[in-house]
């Protein structure tokens, strides 16, 4: 059984990235590029962004239409990558 099959995702499928990090002026920008590098389809309005109780952290949380475990695979690689980054979920 491979990691997919484990997780119960059957592709094409709907699935939500969140990556959270230090609040910068460019780290939701920056996020969302990352993200459209993997899935160029995501639309404005499949992102959303909160920020912690004392403004410190923002949460991006954006819902791709994810094609393959290879795909989120990459992009988490990616993800975790940016120096920004504290954790994707």
């Amino acid at each position: 059984m491979d990691k997919a099959q484990a997780q119960g995702l059957t592709f094409p499928c709907s699935y939500p990235v969140k990556a959270i990090g230090v609040h910068t002026e460019d780290f939701g920008a920056n996020v969302v590029a990352i993200i459209r590098r993997h899935a160029p389809e995501l639309e404005d309005a499949a992102v959303a962004s909160r920020l912690s109780a004392g403004s410190k952290y923002l949460a991006v949380t954006a819902t791709i239409v994810a094609t393959s475990q290879e795909q989120l695979d990459a992009m988490y690689r990616d993800l975790n990558a940016y120096e920004q980054v504290v954790m994707v979920l």
